[in-house]
């Protein structure tokens, strides 16, 4: 039998020490988990569990992840969407709502079919990143109701308000089991459609972004990153806008999508200072929310920008930032394989969206990077 790879060695460790986890989860629930269980349970050592997880908090969000990436990777979109916002949403929340706990699941197995994060996440960084992820589901949500276009303002309170509803329902199964009728919920989605919300003017904010800067530089994208929302390989060396966005800063994608032009490709690069905790809870939560959308829109009528996952910063790297974390915001525009205007910090996608940056064919072309000075 041929030996093993290093590689091969410690996925397998991984696989085990994850089966393990649900197990202990399921059983125990996530505050009485304990670590040298789950090693006990995987026949491995305290030190190896410790090897691949930073702790439990860690561990819990891998089986989460875990789950909600299978869960994506199965769904099949179907040929049509349904033909309006409300059959959409009740669609939608039929789909999510599968999940609720049954009344014969103990509580930490309930927990683990709704990817409850109750009580796991007790610091200031992974709530403002929970924050911010909510947020941003509720662009791609939006995206999908209305697509191929930047979506409306009272889409994206609506498909924010859907949310709502649906966490609320979670929120409630989770102290009492069988508690909320799933039909009766997704009907009241359905007739989200139909409440008045107003649209909004454009954010006050805006006008005081500092503009993009003209650039000509070459660029020289990472290579092998995947589009969350479809699965493909995505090749940023396309003409389009590029948005590095920090767990922490991910609302202003709202504010690129917003000012992108008609056909511009976008690109959301998610980044964060700390992928074994809030890069796998963003994984999880865009993971989860893909894995519903692609079961309910049709492929065609997905959310157009695409959103990868940089947990090791590639993207920042190649915009020519010294280093990227949870804050991180910066963009580029590329044309013909050249960024032709870049910018960093609040609003940078904004920014570099509303700048034309056509470049004299005269002009020269730098190395890129050397235009930017961080965030």
């Amino acid at each position: 039998m041929a030996r093993l790879t290093r590689a091969e060695r410690q996925e397998r460790t991984r696989g085990a020490v994850l089966a393990a986890a649900r197990h202990e989860f399921a059983e125990h629930g996530y505050a009485d988990a304990k670590v040298d269980r789950i090693a006990e349970r995987a026949d491995l050592t305290r030190g190896a569990v410790y090897s691949n997880f930073t702790g439990k908090r860690a561990l819990y969000l891998a089986v989460l992840t875990d789950d909600a990436e299978q869960a994506r990777d199965r769904a099949r979109p179907p040929e049509r969407s349904p033909g309006s916002a409300a059959a959409a949403l009740g669609a939608f929340a039929r789909i999510w709502l599968e999940r609720l706990p049954l009344a014969g699941d103990t509580p930490g197995k309930g927990h683990l079919r709704l990817r409850s994060l109750s009580g796991v996440l007790d610091t200031d960084e992974t709530r403002i990143a929970l924050a911010e992820l909510v947020r941003f589901e509720a662009l791609l949500l939006a995206l999908a109701l209305e697509p191929r276009r930047a979506p409306s303002a009272r889409t994206v309170r609506l498909a924010g308000l859907t949310q709502t509803l649906l966490q609320g329902a979670a929120h409630l199964a989770e102290n009492a089991p069988g508690v909320g009728d799933p039909f009766d919920l997704a009907r009241a989605a359905e007739h989200l459609a139909d409440i008045t919300l107003t649209d909004e003017a454009d954010p006050a904010h805006l006008p005081f972004v500092a503009p993009a800067r003209p650039a000509a530089d070459r660029w020289t994208p990472p290579r092998g990153l995947r589009d969350e929302i479809t699965g493909r390989r995505v090749d940023l060396g396309d003409d389009g806008l590029v948005v590095a966005l920090g767990v922490g800063r991910l609302s202003a994608a709202r504010d690129a999508v917003r000012s992108a032009r008609p056909g511009d490709a976008v690109t959301f690069a998610v980044v964060t200072g700390d992928p074994a905790e809030t890069g796998r809870l963003a994984r999880l939560r865009i993971a989860d929310l893909v894995g519903c959308l692609r079961r309910v829109f049709a492929a065609g009528d997905l959310p157009w920008p695409h959103v990868v996952m940089d947990d090791g910063a590639e993207v920042p790297a190649a915009l020519g930032l010294s280093s990227a974390d949870d804050l991180t915001e910066a963009a580029i525009r590329v044309r013909d394989g050249v960024v032709v205007a870049r910018a960093d910090g609040r609003g940078s996608g904004h920014a570099v969206a509303k700048l034309d940056g056509r470049r004299p064919s005269a002009e020269p072309i730098e190395q890129a990077g050397g235009g930017s000075s961080g965030r």
